[in-house]
């Protein structure tokens, strides 16, 4: 890895961590910056902008975690182990932590007042969506995208209480939650 990748590394990972210090976007430059181990000049250098660099920050979050899903999927060997390792990938350690669940929060507010943001939440929404549907339509025919829209609105709510009341769901629980939902779902079809 260059020195410039390593940096931009060292400086994504940085805001990730102070967002989830803080809790908020009102994070400074200067703060991600003295977290990383380098300058604000080269913060700006790098990304331009407190909200490129959170941008940044978010895609290397849905990168690790298309990673985990893409891995899931790759494993499981019917359209029910797909769905369960979509849904296990989304709880993942590496993507029900603190610090990230606090950038994602602050992703969705940030989404209001950047076109960038909205757009690329809009591309998470629509791959999770289609990850989900995939395979739901073996199982649940035309009820599918429903179902799915269900199953996504409640990941996504977990995230949110989560972030409120963090020692309410384990990762375990949290997938629990969610495969139980998918469950009742099916039932309800059959």
């Amino acid at each position: 890895m260059s020195a410039q990748a390593q940096r931009r590394t060292q400086l994504i990972e940085a805001t990730i961590q102070e967002i989830g210090a803080t809790g908020a976007l009102t994070v400074t430059v200067g703060q991600i910056a003295r977290r990383a181990g380098v300058s604000p000049a080269l913060a700006f250098h790098y990304f331009g902008d407190k909200d490129r660099l959170f941008l940044a920050s978010m895609r290397h979050i849905l990168s690790a975690y298309g990673q985990e899903v893409r891995a899931a999927l790759r494993e499981a060997e019917s359209p029910r182990a797909r769905l369960e390792g979509v849904i296990r990938a989304s709880f993942s350690e590496t993507n029900f932590s603190h610090n990230v669940i606090a950038s994602w929060l602050n992703f969705y507010v940030l989404a209001h007042r950047s076109t960038e943001a909205q757009r690329l939440l809009v591309v998470y929404h629509r791959r999770l969506h289609s990850n989900l549907t995939r395979d739901l339509k073996q199982l649940a025919g035309d009820a599918a995208p429903g179902i799915a829209r269900r199953i996504a609105a409640l990941i996504d709510g977990i995230y949110l209480r989560f972030a409120h009341f963090p020692s309410d769901e384990p990762e375990q629980n949290a997938s629990a939650h969610v495969l139980a939902a998918l469950e009742n779902e099916l039932r309800a079809l059959a």
